[in-house]
């Protein structure tokens, strides 16, 4: 098992309780979608599950071991299997398509031989080739989206999450947004996704866990539980 968690609870230090109870489990190889309404507990599940924040109650378990009890190493190696892509893409603003895509790769002390290699290659397979020297801000919502989603995958992690991805594009752009990840899927990769956006979840029949006031109230294959 890829991702387990036995009773997590997150509670806020003003008494805000996000998230109860939770118990999931998230295997190799899977496409997951988090459902549910604004508050529901996604984005905060998301963080708790890639070690942005930490529970305040229960255990998260990765590949058997508890991330609770990492040592610096092992945080290091957690993040270089991870992948995580935000709504609002957090790039460097300032900086070309290149360096964002490249920061990944340096952050894990790549040699630059091999980050000179790699960034061209995945930005073509995020349909951005040639796109290497444009500044991030020059380009469409889309593109800075598949810049993020790019940064996200260059270490080959074995899970990508994606907080509402697509909450900020036009249809069409989610759609190929979409593709891409089921491609990403395809290769191995699991893939954990935070949406509200019905039309979505109902369209790909993949497994749906949905929150409600911080708790889990279904989880299944299909469509849209609320």
């Amino acid at each position: 098992m890829l991702l387990q968690t036995v009773n997590v609870g997150k509670t806020y230090k003003n008494g805000i309780v996000a998230l109860a109870n939770i118990n999931i489990s998230i295997d190799f190889g899977e496409f997951v979608f988090l459902t549910g309404a604004s508050g529901a507990g996604k984005s905060t599940l998301i963080r708790l599950l890639f070690r942005e924040e930490m529970p305040t109650a229960g255990q998260i378990l990765i590949d058997g071991r508890s991330a609770l009890r990492l040592s610096n190493s092992e945080i290091v190696r957690l993040r270089r299997n991870t992948g995580v892509v935000f709504q609002d893409f957090r790039l460097m603003e300032r900086s070309s398509v290149f360096d964002n895509v490249a920061f990944a790769l340096k952050a894990v002390e790549r040699p630059w031989p091999e980050i000179k290699e790699r960034v061209p290659a995945i930005l073509a397979k995020v349909g951005l080739a040639g796109r290497e020297n444009d500044n991030v801000m020059h380009l469409s919502g889309g593109e800075q989206q598949r810049v993020a989603v790019a940064r996200a995958i260059i270490n080959n992690p074995l899970i990508l999450f994606a907080d509402e991805p697509t909450g900020d594009l036009d249809p069409r752009t989610s759609d190929e947004l979409i593709e891409l990840f089921l491609k990403i899927n395809a290769g191995g990769t699991t893939v954990v996704m935070a949406t509200h956006d019905k039309s979505i979840v109902d369209r790909l029949n993949k497994r749906v866990i949905t929150l409600s006031a911080g708790r889990v109230i279904s989880d299944a294959v299909g469509g849209w539980a609320l």
